[in-house]
């Protein structure tokens, strides 16, 4: 499977960033650990999803799948929407997403603004899944968000020139959601530093991927009510949870305070804009929630894409 990641750093080649690493040594202090963020916040659209979606509708055009089709479907609560709208302007691809009514309105704007048509739909009442697969019934092609070796080759990139920078790490910690990010990391930090542990990250109210490693089968949550929009997928997937199974440790979970306080220090301290999502990784050494110490540790701090309104309305909240 790295061999996918190797491909996809090869067509991301001089059209995705290679986003800093940042070190601080307040935080080291304060985590008792060597921390390195590999800062996905200053990728293209803002999020790491861009090398998921670019990779994904360059194989296809590659490929000659899209020749006869009015273009791509895919769905998303913001990220990967961007990802996508922005991949097909680069590549010269239509696409249209599937995003929910209470999507950040900075994420909505933006996948307009990249040129993707949005239909809207209430998360609550309907399925974003059997919408896309209408439009691919008639033709469009369909980009899932992270269920999709392609999508989760190119996440993998991210890792890869994590620790193609620092060397050998001891534990390397993403966000998780649907699992595509966790999966392309993990087989990329298994492949380049065997000894390292990789640990997933997730709220606490929207831990249906903890659930599913601990029965051995996909558990789902119909509507995860977290701050962090990013990771409100119902479920992992079909191809991503073996994988995650195989290669990645375990999986944890952090509370809605955890992160919150998480993303205001990073905003406060490290002067790093990221949204609740981006800073669901870093939570659990910043918590010390992890009996860890003198470890050298990688953290994928995931986008940047806050909604800089209810960022305030969080950091008024908090006791950081």
């Amino acid at each position: 499977m790295y061999e996918k990641i190797t491909e996809a750093a090869a067509r991301l080649k001089g059209v995705a960033h290679i986003t800093p690493v940042i070190k601080s040594a307040t935080l080291d202090e304060k985590t008792g650990n060597k921390m390195f963020l590999k800062c996905e916040n200053f990728q293209r659209m803002g999020a790491f999803k861009f090398r998921g979606a670019y990779n994904a509708l360059c194989a296809l055009k590659e490929g000659g799948e899209l020749e006869g089709r009015p273009g791509v479907i895919s769905y998303s609560s913001g990220n990967h929407a961007q990802a996508v709208a922005l991949a097909g302007r680069l590549l010269g691809i239509t696409v249209k997403v599937v995003m929910p009514e209470d999507a950040p309105a900075i994420k909505l704007q933006a996948t307009r603004g990249y040129g993707a048509q949005v239909i809207l739909y209430d998360r609550h009442k309907a399925s974003r899944e059997e919408i896309a697969g209408g439009f691919a019934k008639e033709g469009w092609v369909l980009v899932p968000p992270f269920d999709s070796e392609l999508i989760l080759a190119g996440q993998g990139t991210a890792v890869k020139e994590l620790i193609e920078e620092t060397g050998a790490l001891d534990y390397v910690l993403t966000p998780c959601g649907g699992g595509g990010l966790l999966s392309g990391s993990a087989i990329s930090a298994k492949t380049l530093s065997p000894g390292c542990r990789v640990l997933g990250v997730e709220p606490e109210l929207a831990d249906d991927a903890r659930r599913s490693l601990q029965t051995g089968s996909i558990q789902t949550i119909a509507s995860p009510d977290t701050i962090a929009d990013g990771l409100r997928t119902t479920s992992l997937g079909g191809i991503t949870f073996p994988l995650i199974q195989k290669y990645a440790d375990d999986i944890i979970t952090v509370t809605e305070e955890e992160i919150v306080s998480t993303m205001y220090f990073l905003w406060m301290r490290l002067k790093i804009v990221v949204e609740p999502s981006g800073a669901v990784g870093l939570a659990p050494f910043f918590h010390r929630k992890l009996p860890v110490q003198g470890k050298r540790v990688g953290v994928v701090l995931s986008g940047g894409n806050a909604d800089i309104q209810a960022a305030a309305a969080l950091f008024a909240t908090t006791n950081a």
